[in-house]
C-alpha cells in the first residue's frame, strides 16, 4: 500500500498538467473539463500530501479547491 500512496504523485502531476492545458482552451466545454481535471488533481494531490506528512501542500490544495470550484461556476 505504501508504494501505491508514494506513486500517487504521479497521476496526480499528470491530472494537474492536462488540466492546465484544458483550462487555456476557448471553448467553454474545455476550460469546464480543465476545472474538474484541477479537482481530481487537487483530491490527488490531498491524499499524497496527507500521507506524506507534507501538509503545506494539503493546506495549498485546499485552497486551490475552493478556486477550481469558483471557475466550474464561472466558466463562461
Amino acid at each position: 500500500m505504501d508504494t501505491l500512496l508514494d506513486l500517487l504523485q504521479w497521476p496526480a502531476m499528470l491530472a494537474t498538467l492536462i488540466a492546465a492545458w484544458l483550462v487555456a482552451s476557448p471553448e467553454k466545454r474545455k476550460r469546464n473539463w480543465g476545472f474538474w481535471g484541477y479537482l481530481l488533481s487537487n483530491a490527488l494531490w490531498i491524499l499524497w500530501g496527507g500521507y506524506t506528512g507534507a501538509y503545506a501542500v494539503v493546506v495549498l490544495q485546499l485552497g486551490l479547491v475552493a478556486l477550481n470550484l469558483r471557475g466550474v461556476y464561472k466558466t463562461e
